[in-house]
């Protein structure tokens, strides 16, 4: 049997689909090559792709929150398992796109737990966000904290997502692992992400946008620890055995933070970005944004204990490894 990937053309989808496809899994990737960034490098990264994968790989274009061309696309695919990681993504353009939101997260997420319930799949792994801890002041965050004040619609969404695969979870016992991720980074990211605004504007010379004046950290994790977070989470689903889960459930469904377990300072992630172009940094110093907090920091205890998660890139090396990249692909 294949895996499903939703998303498959975006930053963690591709580096997913590439994990399953070395190990010598059977793919079948859905997404649906939007233009919230340029779709040059999602066809780049599918490319990847195929180069790796094969026959082993299969694509479909459809949009996820259209349950009728999500249903058309996959009638004759066969799958046990999803990763479930199409979504619209960003949290500032949420303040001038929700419908895209409510479209992508609510409901394309209620149509992939429609497949999930109707084929009986095995597990479900699906992405959640860090952004769901909104402005909780204790830190580190832990899956157990309350997450019912969010302050961007995008983190509304994901909590959404949340709720509805508890139900689904309790309703039909669909076998659900939630990921809330950390600041996501590394070869093959996305262009409106910090690392690669900083390290695009370094490279040709132009000031970077930096908000809060600075002030600011963030658990970056680099995306080799983020996929091994996913592929352990996949390959042991919770069981329905009616004990108490990561994150208070007591259904197969369970949610893990998948983080570096270290806050750095936005500063010291310029000073790398810094370091690995070779040149200093002009820096507009902004205040706040809003949706925007003043600091994200993983509790991994429970993804740890259950499955022996670990971070192991530092983030000199994660980004060292990250403009070695951009300045190959974009050859600068």
């Amino acid at each position: 049997m294949s895996i499903l990937v939703t998303g498959i053309a975006g930053f963690i989808g591709m580096h997913t689909a590439t994990r399953l496809l070395k190990r010598g899994e059977t793919v079948i990737g859905i997404d649906n090559f939007n233009d919230y960034y340029p779709v040059a490098l999602k066809d780049a990264r599918v490319a990847e792709l195929v180069r790796i994968g094969g026959e082993r790989l299969t694509i479909h274009r459809a949009d996820i929150g259209d349950d009728a061309a999500l249903n058309a696309a996959l009638s004759d695919a066969n799958f046990d398992r999803i990763v479930h990681l199409a979504a619209q993504a960003g949290v500032r353009y949420s303040l001038d796109n929700p419908a895209a939101y409510v479209r992508s997260n609510v409901a394309g997420h209620v149509n992939i737990l429609e497949i999930a319930r109707h084929r009986g799949v095995r597990h479900l792994v699906y992405a959640s966000s860090s952004s769901v801890y909104g402005a909780n002041k204790t830190m580190p965050f832990r899956v157990e904290d309350r997450v019912d004040h969010p302050i961007s619609l995008y983190a509304a969404t994901k909590r959404a997502d949340e709720l509805m695969s508890e139900t689904y979870a309790h309703l039909f016992r669909v076998p659900q692992t939630g990921l809330r991720f950390f600041t996501v980074y590394g070869p093959w990211g996305r262009p409106d992400m910090a690392l690669w605004k900083f390290t695009h504007a370094i490279l040709e010379g132009r000031p970077i946008d930096v908000y809060n004046h600075g002030d600011m950290r963030r658990d970056f994790t680099y995306i080799d620890d983020i996929i091994a977070g996913v592929i352990a989470s996949l390959d042991n689903p919770p069981a329905d055995d009616g004990r108490m889960k990561a994150g208070g459930f007591v259904t197969p469904h369970r949610l893990y933070n998948i983080g570096n377990n270290r806050p750095e300072p936005l500063m010291e992630l310029i000073g790398e970005i810094e370091k690995a172009c070779g040149r200093k940094a002009e820096l507009n110093l902004l205040p706040m944004q809003d949706g925007d907090v003043h600091e994200t920091y993983a509790d991994i205890a429970a993804i740890g204990s259950d499955l022996g998660y670990h971070p192991k890139t530092g983030i000199g090396v994660g980004v060292a490894n990250f403009v070695a990249w951009y300045r190959e692909f974009y050859r600068v």
